[in-house]
């Protein structure tokens, strides 16, 4: 039996019937699997402004496949342009939103299976939550990754390029013309930014996790390529529908092990920091016992094989050339055995390992299938439509890079450091814990020691930055940003590439109970728990207290006489937002070492 015999099977259900006839279904359909479709196609949003097209393809191949599809829309929040505006205060609390709503359409309609087509930030978490509390088949297909912009010298360029001269910009650093110039070229098709930001390591995150298909997170969005990617989707789906004892379900293939495997991954190629943020809040979903302690155990065991914008040239398109993610993921097979587990499942049906041996390209087992996906070059075409280059190569060694794969992706003997790209700190500014992303970290900023300059909101530090409010040698403070306090937990990347943008990226550090943008590179500290809203130290703070940062002791504390801290009180702050759906988040909103889930 089929879940959704329950709304297409019997006499009771002749109502149901002439609805679903009302949509296009007849007789031969009421007899095969139906699928959701799952699509955040929205306008308005690089990485999804495309995916209408491939939501109808993807619907075309599970016809072919057996299968009945229904295509259905979540909501989007675009961070780039969310930024720096009270709009980003509803980026992270639109993953909530996404969230109910697959689950509403999902439970409502007693779909049997699902193909979810995220692609953003807050997209990948939302649905992977929603997928693990339906556990039903499920199979993440995203819209792909951005191609990088280039200069009129051909350095590559992407979003951060951007923000960072809008600051130099306003600092007096940068004309209009060179501003308009990077404007213009930094963002050339759909897809989801071309760096290794949020949106791109979740879709990465979803290989290792081993509920996507290989080449997930670095096909490239313009790519007809994908279709390969899509149809095979698409069979699989339907072949775990019809299953009576599918063993792929979401909650058998998201695990504590699976889990451990994401995060490797992260921590292999300096990841996004809201990685962290949304693995544990998908973790919580499963009900499984994960906590920001295992990312510091985790990252003492993984070397930081590959590092891709913003904490370097390289984007995800070169990443895909050099291999992609089974082939980082096959470096730390070779390098550090025994680390991966790779006898957990895949959606695939295989396990782990057997996907590394297949698309590792360094693997004396690799498919020719997959040397011919990795050969497949950006198109270098403006363009907003996605799955519309065709690209052949005839002969994947014949392929001619303008870089060496081999530096891209590291031999673990060559790692940038023999610990991960990320970091968990602690002390008594952060008795919880609080993230770094310690591949964007310059070595002199590894331990840095400042006074601190307040800010109370993102954007009062957006301000003070590039108006020359803080010096070398400070350590900005940004508070009352957490998912509460917010509320939100807005995004930091004007604040930080406004460091960047006024040249002391070398000298200043920033600490928020907020989070950053994946696209955030340097001493920046975030997820700051518990934030300031909910009583953290990070709230007791004054202009000019002294910070300690020692990231590589694993520790945030400020420099205070015994019992000081203790003895002030966090200044009152009070949110001006009242009614609407904020409104309600922020009553329920938990810090950032719990996944800034909803707690009801």
């Amino acid at each position: 039996m089929m879940r959704s015999d329950t709304i297409k099977k019997g006499d009771a259900r002749a109502p149901h019937r002439s609805l679903l006839r009302a949509c296009g279904i007849d007789e031969k359909d009421f007899g095969k699997p139906f699928i959701a479709i799952v699509s955040s196609h929205v306008d308005i949003i690089p990485g999804h402004v495309h995916l209408s097209d491939v939501a109808q393809y993807v619907k075309k191949c599970v016809i072919e496949a057996g299968g009945v599809p229904f295509v259905f829309n979540t909501i989007g929040v675009c961070d780039g342009i969310a930024m720096g505006h009270d709009g980003m205060k509803y980026s992270l609390a639109s993953r909530e939103i996404i969230a109910d709503s697959v689950e509403t359409m999902i439970k409502a309609h007693q779909f049997d299976a699902m193909i979810c087509i995220p692609n953003c930030d807050k997209v990948t978490p939302g649905m992977l939550m929603a997928a693990v509390r339906c556990n039903i088949p499920a199979i993440f297909t995203s819209g792909g990754p951005m191609e990088a912009g280039r200069d009129a010298n051909g350095k590559p360029l992407d979003l951060i390029s951007v923000f960072s001269k809008a600051a130099a910009k306003l600092n007096g650093k940068l004309s209009e013309a060179e501003l308009l110039d990077t404007e213009r070229r930094s963002c050339p098709t759909c897809g989801s930014c071309s760096g290794m930001f949020t949106a791109n390591s979740m879709n990465c995150l979803c290989e290792a996790i081993g509920i996507a298909l290989p080449g997930n997170g670095t096909i490239l969005a313009t790519s007809q390529n994908r279709k390969m990617m899509y149809k095979k989707a698409a069979k699989r789906i339907v072949e775990l529908a019809r299953s009576e004892t599918c063993t792929a379900l979401p909650r058998d293939i998201i695990t504590h092990a699976s889990i451990d495997n994401a995060m490797i991954l992260d921590l292999a190629m300096g990841g996004s920091t809201n990685t962290v943020l949304h693995l544990l809040a998908v973790a919580n979903e499963a009900g499984l016992d994960y906590s920001m302690k295992r990312f510091n155990e985790l990252s003492e065991k993984t070397p930081n094989i590959c590092k891709v914008s913003p904490s370097c040239d390289y984007h995800i398109e070169d990443v895909h050339n050099s291999g992609g993610i089974y082939t980082i993921l096959g470096e730390i097979r070779r390098g550090r055995p025994g680390l991966l587990n790779e006898k957990v499942p895949t959606v695939s049906g295989k396990k782990f390992g057997k996907v590394i041996d297949e698309y590792d390209l360094r693997s004396p087992k690799v498919l020719s299938e997959a040397k011919k996906m990795y050969a497949v070059t950006p198109g270098g075409q403006r363009t907003a439509k996605g799955i519309s280059v065709k690209q052949t190569v005839t002969d994947p060694a014949a392929l001619k890079l303008s870089f060496d794969p081999a530096d891209c992706i590291r031999p673990c003997e060559k790692a940038y450091s023999q610990t991960g790209g990320l970091a968990i700190l602690y002390g008594n500014l952060a008795p919880n814990g609080s993230v770094v992303k310690t591949a964007g970290v310059l070595p002199n900023m590894l331990k840095h020691t400042g006074p601190a300059v307040i800010f109370n909101s993102e954007p009062e530090a957006y301000q003070g930055i590039t108006s020359g409010r803080v010096r070398a040698g400070d350590v900005v403070v940004v508070r009352f940003e957490g998912p509460k306090g917010g509320p939100g937990m807005q995004e930091m990347l004007g604040p930080t590439t406004a460091i960047k943008g006024v040249k002391l990226d070398d000298s200043v550090a920033l600490i928020t109970d907020g989070r950053f943008s994946g696209g955030t590179a340097g001493a920046c500290i975030g997820h700051v728990s518990p934030e300031a809203a909910s009583g953290g130290p990070i709230g007791l703070l004054r202009d000019g207290d002294i910070i300690e940062i020692d990231i590589p002791a694993r520790t945030l504390n400020v420099k205070l006489p015994a019992g000081e801290l203790q003895s002030r009180t966090i200044p009152p702050h009070e949110s001006t937002i009242r009614t609407g759906y904020l409104a309600k988040y922020k009553t329920l909103a938990t810090s950032a070492d719990t996944g800034g889930v909803l707690k009801f």
